[in-house]
Parts: structure tokens; sequence; C-alpha cells
């Protein structure tokens, strides 16, 4: 059994990346998506209103939801990857907050990723971890006026990122909840980042499917399209979806073609 089109997210940071921003909510219609995700798309935390306007105008244009987005992560191409744990940047991350609100209320996404932010110099692991889990407290009026759900991710491929393995994942969810927070919280298990990090990702669905919220998806090795490594995705999803999952299935790969090209795994998963 194969996962029905409608659950099924084209990730327009990573896809389509032939086109500009603007244009790849409409690429993605084109192809048969209706739900898209996005990292953030700006430069800046806090981005000019007329950039917010050309974004969310170009999701209600192609006539597609947005299923999920990335809070600010930094300047990712240099290797940050989020600033949810800095304490420098809390005033920085309270602000962008702000903008993120406005495109959730434009166009009703209401799945968010915070990337934790890497490990610093200067700064204990401690005092990050502290700061992380007050800047998720501080979303709640966030999720709970929205009906919202923040999700935290590990993440492959850069040694300073804390998160690696579900179980990191799960025990700051569970500092959270444990210190009173009533933010909405949610586990993004991303397969490709789970299994490139050396996890069990059948034994990672058994112990953590009820905390599971959205999940990406790319093959190993090379992050590639679904079929293009060795990775058992359509199992794991099925074995997923065994446990009562019925989320979004997000494609967050990197094509090892052009994206229209890449999209032959259609049906296999």
């Amino acid at each position: 059994m194969t996962t029905s089109p409608d659950r099924l997210v084209a990730n327009c940071s990573i896809l389509f990346t032939e086109l500009p921003w603007t244009e790849r909510p409409a690429a993605a219609a084109r192809n048969g998506f209706s739900a898209i995700e996005f990292w953030w798309p700006f430069a800046a935390a806090v981005p000019s209103s007329s950039e917010i306007t050309q974004f969310t105008d170009s999701i209600s244009n192609a006539g597609v939801r947005l299923a999920g987005l990335n809070f600010f992560a930094g300047d990712m191409p240099a290797g940050e990857r989020g600033v949810l744990s800095h304490p420098a940047r809390v005033t920085e991350f309270t602000e962008h907050v702000g903008v993120v609100e406005q495109i959730a209320r434009a166009t009703g996404c209401r799945f968010f990723n915070a990337l934790y932010g890497n490990r610093l110099d200067g700064d204990t692991p401690e005092r990050q971890d502290e700061t992380a889990l007050e800047n998720l407290a501080n979303l709640a009026t966030f999720t709970n006026a929205l009906d919202a759900t923040v999700m935290l991710e590990p993440v492959s491929g850069v040694e300073a990122y804390p998160l690696k393995v579900a179980d990191d994942v799960i025990a700051v969810l569970d500092c959270a909840s444990k210190s009173g927070s009533t933010t909405r919280l949610g586990f993004l298990a991303d397969f490709y980042h789970l299994d490139t990090n050396g996890d069990d990702v059948p034994s990672v669905i058994e112990r953590y499917a009820d905390r599971v919220v959205h999940v990406q998806v790319a093959d190993s090795p090379g992050r590639g399209e679904p079929g293009s490594g060795t990775l058992p995705l359509a199992s794991w999803i099925a074995a997923l979806d065994a446990t009562g999952y019925d989320g979004m299935v997000a494609l967050e790969y990197k094509p090892t073609t052009t994206t229209e090209e890449s999209f032959s795994w259609r049906g296999t998963i």
C-alpha cells in the first residue's frame, strides 16, 4: 500500500531549486502536490512586509497548502542550524515569532520546525539548554492561539548540532513538559537524519510513534529521492501508519536529476 498523494508534501526549499523560490509553490502544484513546506525562505529573521506578502501570495496564488515552515535557523550555508538555544539571540527569536504568526494567519500553516542550534564556544551546554527551554515555553501563546505545533528534529551532517537521535529530541520534549510548559510540541521524525546518525528507525517507530507529528524522508546514501539509495522508506512509513499515524510525509531530498524527473519514485512509498 502506497502513501496517499494528498499526504505527500513537497519541500520547496530543497526541491524545484531550478526556479526562484517564489515560483516553486506553483511548480509543486503543476506536479500534483496539494501541500508544500519551506525552510525559512528569508535571509533575515524579520524580513520586510513586502517579502512576507510575496511569500504568502506565491502560496495562495498556486492553490497549495503550507503544511510546514521552519523557524529562522541563522546562516544555514555557513553551518548554523537554528537559534533556539542561543542565549545572545533570544530577542531576535522573540521578534521573529511575531513574523511567523503573521505568516501562519495568512496561510493556515500549523506545523513549525524549530532547529535547536549548534553548541557554541563560550556558552555552556547547560545555559544553551536552559535558553532553548525558555524559548519553547514562551511559544505557548503562539501555539495555543493558533492551534499550532512546534516540532523538534534530529539533524545529521553538523557535529555541533546536539540533537542527533530520537532520544535526544524526546529528552528535550520531556524536559519542556516537566517544566510546566503548555506549548504544544512534537517530534519531527526525519528518517534520513535518524538513519544517517545511526539510529534504529524501526525501534524509533516502536518507541515513539505517539510523539511523531510530522515525517520527512530522503534516501541514503546521498539524500536523494526515494529509490536512489537503500533505505526501506515504504516499510518504515507503513510501520508508522500501522500505529495510527495519519499525518503528512514530506519529501526533503536533493534530486539526483531535475526535480520533475526525480518523481519517478511515485507509487513506491
